[in-house]
């Protein structure tokens, strides 16, 4: 018999296609999942509720999506850590920081 699968139609992201999508497999079949709904627990931590796409199978399942550990930290950050970081130098720490940063601009 063959595979039967539900077609979906693709999302249209700020007028180009979305191409970076998270991929879920059906744990009882292995074929490919759709994600129904997301029940956002904590900024990141996460109940996905999902439904194989094969129409055989039928399988519907929660999984649980969480964030694990940052592997490049955020651009938008980097002035933030910096200063937290020059406010807790020592006054001549601070001016040795200076001092290098003169150097290394000259």
């Amino acid at each position: 018999m063959g595979h039967k699968t539900l077609k979906f139609s693709h999302i249209l992201e700020a007028g180009a296609w979305n191409m970076r999508v998270l991929k879920i497999e059906c744990p009882e079949c292995g074929a490919k999942a759709v994600i129904r709904k997301t029940n956002r627990k904590h900024r990141q931590i996460a109940d996905i509720y999902c439904a194989c796409a094969d129409v055989e199978c039928g399988y519907t399942f929660v999984m649980n999506l969480t964030f694990s550990h940052t592997l490049s930290p955020s651009a938008k950050t980097g002035d933030q850590l910096l200063q937290t970081v020059l406010n807790n130098l020592k006054p001549e720490q601070r001016q040795m920081a200076l001092d290098l940063l003169r150097t290394a601009a000259a």
